[in-house]
């Protein structure tokens, strides 16, 4: 176990249809494989109808596995509409990472990194794929930060290998979009 790791608490937030329990899931598993306690929670809206799906993950010594406003070191979110309803989750010091096509107006006292999860995803013909790509952006990104996540990129690449073992085409697919997100997060500038 890594001694130099304390606590992470990360908000994912997005619609039905875009994966969160996915990454959910992903992000659990990597933890356990680290030897990490980890908790996770979800909160379901009409996903069928394009409803808002949340999720928290909690990595580390914690009781509860909720997120309280204010206490999110990563904020992933999956669709712009939901920054503003979740940004308050952010702590001060924390990092909200947008799938956005756009500038969100994001107060000057958040740090915010931006991606086009959806466009990337599109150009490689796996629409799907989006929360992948977010990931390996934020992973990216977040790895040359003085607080990076809790995994590395390869921790996340192992657990995807073990996940989708025997499926070669969609290992391959998730592969390669998370791979293009991690490639846009080494070009964001500290």
């Amino acid at each position: 176990m890594n001694t130099l790791f304390q606590k992470q608490q990360i908000f994912i937030s997005g619609v039905g249809g875009q994966g969160i329990l996915f990454i959910t899931r992903l992000l659990a598993e990597t933890a356990v494989y680290k030897e990490y306690p980890v908790l996770t929670a979800e909160t379901h809206g009409m996903a069928q109808r394009g409803g808002v799906i949340v999720s928290h993950i909690k990595v580390g010594g914690f009781s509860s596995p909720l997120i309280r406003p204010g206490k999110a070191d990563l904020l992933l979110l999956l669709t712009e509409e939901n920054l503003q309803n979740h940004l308050c989750y952010l702590a001060s010091d924390g990092i909200a990472v947008v799938n956005t096509r756009s500038q969100p107006d994001v107060p000057e006292n958040r740090k915010m990194l931006q991606i086009d999860a959806d466009g990337l995803a599109d150009e490689v013909k796996q629409p799907k794929s989006v929360n992948l790509v977010l990931a390996g952006f934020a992973l990216s990104a977040l790895s040359r930060m003085s607080k990076p996540a809790f995994c590395s990129i390869g921790d996340i690449r192992s657990i995807l290998c073990k996940k989708l073992a025997g499926r070669d085409k969609l290992l391959a697919a998730s592969l390669s979009a998370f791979d293009l997100g991690m490639l846009h997060g080494e070009k964001v500038n500290m």
